[in-house]
């Protein structure tokens, strides 16, 4: 049996042309930079710059774009073998503008429609989909059909497995639990039986999360920000998903909170096990059902692009979450991994390798890269 995969991300893809000119509006722009982009793209090649083995799953247009997508796949070490082309539509293309600290319009050309929302049921390998100890999705994934589907197919494999296997594994232990005797059986905690129950193939470890990202883009829904259907679609994959991330737009849209605790709640009621609420300058709050939290505040940066911050944070969220760390943990890492990303033009290029991580946590902020040169990437 393959070895499973420790994140697959499922969703969009494109090719960033970011200016290579700070302050300077599109229009005066006269120099861009390339790069691989797509938010949960870029979450699996952050998770691989952290020592995952990732993988994504999503389509390009047939054409240079395209290979040129799968070329920066494999140079980041993530894997391609479900990046498929779709001969009808062009590989999208997503414009910035960037005026720090805090404005980076963007611009997507995704028309007439975006090959990642091509994505059918029928092509989605759910035998990896359950068999990865993360699996990531977001809320652009649901906006249109096949995608909508195809996501939710995928969700719905990764939850009926988990109840099959707790039934499974609730069945053995039973039988065990009798075989033993009362005494040996009131001796061992549940968690302990579950742990030794999936165990029993060593080569196989359990799965960890199935992660929302909210990944509100109104532009993709009909209706954009007044969109009737968003809501409910987001609550019918929360209900399959173990964690929900996303900022206080993104939360209200699921949930109709927009105040952080109120929305962690909403969230826990849903369905999901951790709640995490991005709040900008204002830090992260996560919320878990077993009721710990982490109320973190943000990492000092000297912000240049914001955009690939919360892709920066995904990767190293499932970093965290594998490793089996506490969410206070697990937060803090994850807003160093955005702020370092944050301080770089690029997004895909700049996902940081743990001793940047390492270094930024222990000198308490992100200080100027000078082996980063304009484009984003190590000169």
């Amino acid at each position: 049996m393959p070895e499973p995969y420790d994140v697959i991300t499922m969703g969009r893809i494109g090719v960033d042309l970011y200016p290579l000119d700070i302050g300077v509006p599109l229009a005066r722009v006269e120099t861009f930079g390339k790069f691989l982009g797509g938010s949960p793209t870029n979450v699996a090649v952050a998770a691989a710059r952290l020592g995952r083995r990732t993988a994504v799953i999503t389509r390009t247009g047939r054409d240079a774009f395209g290979e040129y997508l799968h070329q920066e796949l494999r140079g980041f070490g993530v894997d391609d073998r479900w990046v498929t082309e779709v001969e009808a539509y062009p590989t999208p293309v997503t414009f910035c503008e960037i005026f720090p600290p805090d404005d980076f319009p963007l611009y997507f050309y995704r028309q007439p429609k975006a090959p990642d929302l091509e994505i059918h049921p029928s092509e989605v390998d759910l035998d990896a989909v359950r068999d990865a100890r993360i699996f990531w999705m977001t809320g652009t994934g649901l906006s249109a059909e096949p995608s909508r589907a195809a996501t939710l197919t995928a969700l719905r494999a990764r939850s009926e497995s988990a109840r099959g296997e707790s039934a499974r594994s609730d069945s053995a232990l039973s039988a065990s639990a009798r075989s033993e005797g009362a005494r040996n059986a009131s001796a061992r905690s549940d968690s302990a039986r579950r742990e030794s129950a999936r165990s029993e193939d060593p080569a196989r470890e359990p799965r960890t999360a199935t992660v929302f990202d909210l990944d509100w883009r109104p532009m993709f829904w009909d209706g954009g920000d007044h969109s009737s259907v968003a809501p409910a679609r987001y609550r019918e994959a929360l209900a399959h998903a173990t964690v929900a991330v996303g900022n206080i737009d993104e939360c209200e849209i699921a949930t109709g909170e927009r105040e952080p605790h109120a929305a962690a709640r909403a969230l826990l009621a849903a369905g999901v096990e951790l709640a995490v609420v991005k709040q900008g300058p204002k830090g992260v709050l996560a919320v878990h059902r077993d009721g710990s939290t982490a109320d973190v505040e943000p990492l000092p940066v000297e912000v240049v692009n914001g955009l690939g911050a919360g892709d920066a944070f995904g990767g190293a969220l499932c970093h965290g979450l594998l490793a089996g760390w506490d969410i206070g943990r697990i937060m803090r890492y994850a807003n160093a991994a955005g702020a370092i990303v944050a301080s770089r033009i690029a997004c895909s290029s700049a996902m940081p390798f743990p001793d940047e991580v390492d270094r930024a946590l222990a000198e308490g902020a992100v200080t100027a890269d000078p082996t980063y040169g304009p484009s984003g990437a190590a000169s």
